[in-house]
């Protein structure tokens, strides 16, 4: 490994470069789509991201003759390692320029590190939190990418081959769905006999609901609980779930969100789907994910204009109980027809655990296709 230093990353200065080195890596890459600048600040201070109060984490980025030519995060979820009873450490933000000595040099500094705070297994690339982007690209390279999802060089994954030790422990799927001009039978017939059956509504959300009544953080909560088996999946505390509802649900087009409560509970939350049109091409048109000087007209512009074709299927959970009364299909019921009178044509499933039958079964009764895959490696160390 001549010629590469890995340096820790300290100070807010370090910090602004470990983003940056992203942006530039990707700057020519036609199918990426920067994440938003101001997102991944808020996500990487200690001093403001709420995952810290479970989370320790250090960033590294390595150089070669004073060049930046890669970067990491190592990262602990306490909480995570408590719930699932093992000593994992994550590698997450993990870039770097089409050279194995970089990328190996990096994650053997996480390896080092994690060992020296008595982990046994090195997982990655993952977030400190679920609603962080995990996964590496393995297939659909050609695919154009949302500012939800990772994306990456094809040549990423053939590093970890190269390297040698890592395995796959888990692999995601993403699919793209055709918006019908109809509801599918299935979907109106089970949501109709749902209602009827079990009294079980769809409830459009007010703002002041979401942001004054409560009903924002409830969905998280709700999260929680659908959530709770899910691959390195760790709960999120009450100030996670504030930061959550005020970066995405207070911004939201509530038309575009859907609850289902239980009548017969008192309007129990039961389910939820939330939804947001695509960003892709508003941030395609931002400088390096920045709102300023004109980013955030483009943004505004999609959330509120509607002028993308694609929608995307952000977060979608029924209580346990709820999924075999079919409560899912009043979600997709609703949101269906929101989706046609808005004119959209696609809408992006976000990644799907390839284990969760469930959920990949909905796809059946649509026009889809599976056409990125994402894979988390791990090894011993």
């Amino acid at each position: 490994m001549e010629n590469i230093e890995i340096r820790k990353v300290s100070g807010k200065k370090d910090l602004k470069k470990f983003i940056q080195f992203r942006y530039d890596l990707y700057r020519n890459d036609p199918y990426d789509v920067p994440y938003l600048y101001s997102d991944e600040v808020f996500t990487l201070s200690q001093d403001k991201n709420a995952s810290f109060d479970v989370c320790e984490a250090d960033y590294f980025m390595a150089y070669r003759d004073g060049k930046p030519v890669g970067r990491v995060a190592a990262i602990i979820n306490h909480a995570a390692n408590k719930r699932w009873e093992n000593k994992i450490v994550r590698f997450g933000w993990f870039d770097f320029v089409d050279d194995v000595e970089v990328s190996k040099a990096l994650l053997e500094t996480v390896e080092k590190w994690g060992r020296e705070r008595g982990m046994k297994e090195m997982i990655g690339p993952m977030g400190f939190v679920d609603t962080d982007r995990e996964g590496m690209l393995i297939e659909g390279f050609k695919e154009y990418s949302t500012m939800y999802a990772s994306y990456n060089y094809p040549y990423y994954p053939e590093h970890m081959e190269k390297i040698g030790g890592f395995v796959k422990d888990n692999d995601y799927v993403q699919s793209h769905v055709r918006v019908p001009e109809v509801v599918p039978e299935k979907f109106a017939k089970l949501a109709a006999m749902v209602e009827k059956r079990y009294n079980l509504k769809v409830h459009k959300l007010t703002r002041r609901e979401l942001m004054k009544e409560g009903y924002g953080r409830e969905v998280f909560n709700l999260l929680n609980i659908t959530y709770n088996n899910l691959y390195g999946f760790s709960p999120l505390n009450e100030r996670k779930v504030d930061q959550l509802v005020d970066q995405y649900i207070r911004i939201a087009d509530l038309n575009l969100v859907s609850i289902i409560v239980d009548a017969n509970e008192n309007n129990k939350m039961v389910g939820f789907g939330i939804t947001f049109p695509s960003l892709s091409d508003a941030m395609r048109k931002t400088r390096d994910g920045r709102l300023f000087p004109f980013g955030w007209y483009h943004l505004l512009k999609a959330i509120r204009k509607h002028n993308a074709d694609t929608v995307d299927m952000l977060l979608i959970g029924v209580l346990p109980e709820y999924r075999a009364k079919g409560a899912n299909a009043l979600i997709f019921n609703d949101l269906i027809r929101q989706y046609q009178k808005y004119g959209f044509t696609w809408a992006e499933a976000m990644q799907q655990m390839e284990t969760n039958d469930h959920m990949l079964g909905q796809w059946q009764y649509l026009e889809s296709e599976q056409h990125r895959r994402l894979r988390c490696y791990k090894k011993n160390i």
